[in-house]
């Protein structure tokens, strides 16, 4: 029987979050023979399509509005394996797979969406989809802790680790710090931990440098660091996870590693936020420093 981990993946919304966390899953399935639960706790019902190869799954919330109420579900009617071969080469390995299920919310402007995922997650505990089988359950939640509803995976201590996806731009910097914040609040009564920001790249000045420092001062790591690569695109245009896609490139590699990392990762910390100003210093020394040295070029370049 195996250990059941609980992790989750937190971040500005439009950093790359959704994409970052099916990647780095199917990687840990394929690659390791991992066995994983995707909870998407987005109301846009995204956190899975890659994995499912559907432009968005119905959710909890849907089908129970369609049938009556949540408790007239079966877990079947909500919970899908994932389309994507997870078989690995290395036959020594247990054969992984993927279950996939979305918590939906209410339409736009009417209601709370958080409260989709506490009634998800409830449904979902009550009816025994965290079985002994699994290796690990994965939340996916939308941007940053802005309600109670999307807090609840850290403040009722579902998720033990949380892994926030960034990248060198400020909001998102700013994001990170406030994820930490929901952590810290949390983490003695539930036990909640930050395990390591994850740099998805968007080729800022001096951006590793940036993220790692910012993970230093947060008191955590920088578990990886993404780069860009065409490969995510054009796997996403397919709903696919580029381990399918582009299983030899250097980013299916990328993804392979960073998989590797949080399953071996035992560093979970109660996170130390910065004060807005000690963010903003931050930012300034290193955008700073690079505008010195642009100018020093410019006058070179006029010389």
């Amino acid at each position: 029987m195996s250990t059941l981990r609980q992790i989750a993946f937190y971040g500005k919304g439009g950093i790359g979050k959704s994409t970052t966390s099916q990647n780095t899953l199917a990687a840990m399935a394929h690659y390791f023979g991992k066995k994983i639960l995707i909870v998407g706790c987005d109301p846009k019902a995204d956190s899975t399509r890659l994995i499912l190869h559907e432009k968005a799954q119905c959710t909890i919330m849907q089908l129970a509005s369609e049938v009556g109420s949540v408790e007239d579900l079966e877990l079947d009617d909500v919970c899908k394996p994932g389309a994507a071969e997870f078989n690995p080469d290395d036959t020594s390995v247990t054969e992984g797979y993927i279950m996939c299920t979305e918590s939906g919310g209410p339409e736009p402007g009417v209601g709370c969406a958080g409260r989709g995922v506490i009634t998800a997650i409830n449904f979902l505990e009550e009816e025994g989809a965290y079985n002994e089988e699994l290796d690990f359950v994965s939340y996916d939640v939308l941007g940053d802790v802005v309600c109670g509803g999307f807090a609840m995976p850290i403040r009722e201590g579902k998720a033990q680790e949380i892994y926030i996806v960034m990248s060198g731009e400020m909001m998102a910097m700013y994001a990170a710090n406030n994820i930490s914040k929901g952590i810290l609040k949390y983490a003695n009564t539930g036990g909640v931990r930050l395990a390591g920001l994850i740099c998805n790249a968007r080729m800022t000045d001096r951006e590793y440098d940036l993220a790692k420092n910012l993970a230093e001062q947060i008191g955590t790591q920088l578990i990886h660091f993404v780069p860009r690569s065409n490969h995510v695109q054009r796997a996403e245009l397919r709903r696919m996870t580029v381990v399918e896609y582009a299983e030899n490139s250097d980013q299916a590699q990328e993804y392979k590693e960073l998989a590797r990392k949080i399953i071996a990762n035992d560093l979970k910390v109660i996170p130390k936020p910065l004060a807005m100003d000690d963010l903003e210093r931050l930012l300034m020394e290193y955008g700073l420093e690079e505008e010195v040295e642009e100018d020093a070029i410019g006058k070179k370049a006029t010389a």
